[in-house]
């Protein structure tokens, strides 16, 4: 049986602290925090699946597929304003 998190096993964070993914805040040492975890994200040779999966299963919080809580809901906005161009495109 197939699941979201399936990609995990091959991971480049699978052997990293969570912590580092997960930081408080977004600024200050925050921010520090989120550039270090995306270092490691783009090492990764599953990337697009991770930020897939996390796109498809809401996570709102952490780094995931190299982008941070605010990439990721400017991600979403973005597809959302795109979906409804071409809604009104349709008409």
């Amino acid at each position: 049986m197939s699941s979201a998190f399936d990609w995990r096993a091959k991971a480049a964070c699978r052997d990293k602290d969570p912590e580092l993914f997960f930081p408080v805040g977004n600024t200050g040492a925050a921010f520090q925090q989120i550039e270090e975890a995306k270092a490691v994200c783009r090492t990764c040779k599953v990337i697009d699946a991770c930020l897939k999966c996390a796109l498809d299963t809401n996570q709102d919080y952490g780094v995931w597929g190299g982008l941070s809580e605010d990439e990721r809901r400017a991600l979403k906005r973005r597809a959302m304003r795109a979906r409804r161009s071409q809604a009104l495109q349709n008409l």
